[in-house]
């Protein structure tokens, strides 16, 4: 599948239109094709966004069937009956919003990164984070003691995360592992929170500190963002965004 190809695939595979065929092969895909995975992770932020803005509104019952009526009795105008300006004005503005969205959504070539986004895609994360709930992939250390935890990294990576035990915050530390995300390999420390795991992606960076992000969404995991004190740290898991956000806020001080 060329990348022309993915873009028209692209929202038919967000709102669940693709057949299983398809839909393999769009992903597929985006496992070799960083910049087509950046953009289904952009336009999954602006989706996310755009829901949690408040912008939009059930339309009322009432306006939704007078519209109803209006477009199918447009679809029965003979050839020779003109459609008012004022409809297709409408319509030439719903097309260009769209459009406008779109261009600007979407990463081009020569595009710079945005330096506040993490190194890796949307798609990595998410797949890592379900790899390790396989059985025996979660942790390479199992342990509740963050003295435990913390020196089980030395000699396994050029630096040394920060491991923190929050059990008496209702998040358990539980352990650690080593992940490859983008290329890079990066520490992961492991909580529990009541029957959730969260997985807490840490790496180095150079980039300055950022306050943790807006949550992103991808496949009904949650996944937030943040750097403090040369660290990149990443978080995922099912647990609700408060629970994640609270996590995070832990972390970060």
């Amino acid at each position: 599948m060329s990348c022309d190809l993915m873009r028209t695939a692209l929202h038919g595979y967000l709102d669940g239109e693709l057949d299983a065929a398809r839909s393999a092969e769009f992903e597929h895909h985006l496992e070799g094709c960083r910049e087509c995975a950046k953009a289904l992770e952009t336009e999954e932020s602006l989706r996310s966004l755009l829901q949690r803005s408040s912008l939009c509104e059930s339309a009322p019952v009432g306006l939704r069937k007078k519209i109803r009526a209006e477009l199918d009795a447009a679809t029965s105008f003979p050839i020779k009956q003109r459609i008012p300006v004022w409809q297709w004005a409408v319509v030439a503005a719903s097309i260009l919003v769209v459009a406008s969205i779109s261009w600007y959504a979407w990463p081009r070539p020569g595009t710079a990164r945005n330096p506040d986004a993490p190194p890796f895609t949307a798609a990595e994360l998410i797949d890592a984070h379900i790899r390790s709930l396989q059985p025996g992939h979660l942790t390479d250390v199992a342990s509740t003691d963050q003295h435990t935890v913390k020196p089980w990294f030395n000699g396994k990576l050029d630096f040394a995360p920060p491991v923190k035990d929050f059990a008496d915050d209702g998040f358990s530390l539980i352990g650690g592992r080593l992940d490859v995300l983008g290329g890079q390999n990066v520490a992961v420390l492991v909580y529990a929170r009541r029957k959730h795991f969260i997985n807490v992606f840490v790496l180095p960076t150079k980039e300055p500190d950022t306050p943790i992000h807006p949550p992103g969404l991808r496949q009904g995991y949650q996944w937030l963002h943040w750097r403090h004190q040369g660290m990149e740290y990443c978080a995922v898991s099912d647990v609700s965004v408060s629970d994640l956000h609270e996590l995070a806020q832990l972390i970060y001080q």
